[in-house]
């Protein structure tokens, strides 16, 4: 999400303090570099910044776009497409639910997911719900979902290099994710009253294999660098960050950390700004067991979860519980 500087300077506006940017544009003419460049921001921050993704800005802006109209329509038209008790998996998450995890404030945001739509009598149903499509917004369906699939394809490429990196073979991941279940969400951070309690996003890490977030208009995402000093992620133009999730920093034994970020309030001159932002998080199958990868275990980095092996939407569950979405 940011060009970057040195890790001994500053970080200007747009910028993130020592996170070197990878271009996509690479994947197809240098793809060891890629790789290599892309696994070592990973190991060393959580995150990664990818340049030159490629993805149409006009279906981007076409998507935003629509979750603006939506969330400014009046409160009880959204409440329909509120589904208490299933965990956020569809459609809307009211202002004022989701908590970070051990938080005692809720997160200062609203969000709309949508998810991987599946033929009917497919086995994964029972894990993934329908969308919810509101028809007050036209456009919505076809903006949202072509989105999701973009995000989806785009992932997996960099799932194939991370791979590499790891020297696990690159289509490792290929039949472990290509019917995950990812969501897409849109996310509304509205203007922070003065004197609010809680903040846009209290520090937290992500639950899944890894999130693809597109840059947002207003300042606010910082991660948590290895020495305790958050640096802020602040995306220019044609520009994506990518971070490792939960899932992934267990598969790895933390060789690829699972990183603290957050999103903090405005400064007063911005605070009467929204925020909006669109993270794609990329899961495993629900029934893929993450188990320890061998070629991560060493002396010097003994297995963490030895005889701890958990399937994917097991591990899903208990952290939705963690974070008040179940």
């Amino acid at each position: 999400m940011t060009s970057t500087l040195d890790a001994a300077s500053a970080a200007a506006p747009g910028q993130t303090k020592g996170i070197k940017p990878v271009s996509m544009s690479r994947y197809d003419t240098d793809f060891q570099g890629f790789s290599d460049d892309l696994g070592a921001s990973f190991k060393r921050y959580g995150f990664a910044v990818i340049a030159d993704h490629g993805l149409d800005e006009d279906v981007i802006q076409a998507a935003i776009d629509d979750a603006k109209a939506f969330f400014a329509l009046p409160e009880e038209v959204k409440r329909q497409y509120h589904q208490p008790g299933t965990g956020g998996a569809r459609g809307l998450t009211p202002f004022g639910v989701e908590a970070a995890k051990g938080a005692a404030a809720v997160d200062l945001k609203e969000f709309w997911h949508v998810g991987r739509e599946l033929p009917e009598g497919h086995p994964y149903r029972k894990y993934m719900r329908d969308n919810l499509w509101p028809t007050e917004v036209p456009g919505f369906k076809p903006h949202f979902y072509g989105m999701f699939e973009a995000l989806d394809e785009l992932g997996a490429k960099i799932l194939k290099a991370i791979a590499h990196y790891l020297e696990l073979g690159d289509d490792y991941f290929e039949d472990k994710v290509q019917l995950g279940n990812s969501i897409l969400r849109m996310l509304h951070y509205p203007p922070v009253a003065a004197g609010a309690a809680g903040v846009r996003a209290g520090a937290h890490e992500d639950i899944n294999v890894i999130t693809l977030l597109l840059g947002a208009e207003e300042r606010g995402l910082q991660l948590k660098d290895a020495d305790g000093e958050w640096l802020e992620v602040a995306p220019p133009p044609g520009a994506l960050v990518v971070n490792i999730g939960d899932m992934l920093q267990r598969l790895t034994n933390h060789v690829l950390p699972s990183t603290s970020h957050r999103v903090v309030n405005p400064e007063p001159d911005r605070a009467s700004f929204a925020r909006y932002s669109t993270p794609f998080f990329l899961h495993f199958n629900p029934d893929f067991v993450i188990e320890t990868l061998p070629s991560t275990i060493s002396e010097e980095n003994p297995d963490r979860y030895a005889g701890k092996s958990i399937m994917a939407e097991d591990f899903l569950t208990e952290r939705l519980k963690e974070i008040r979405l179940l």
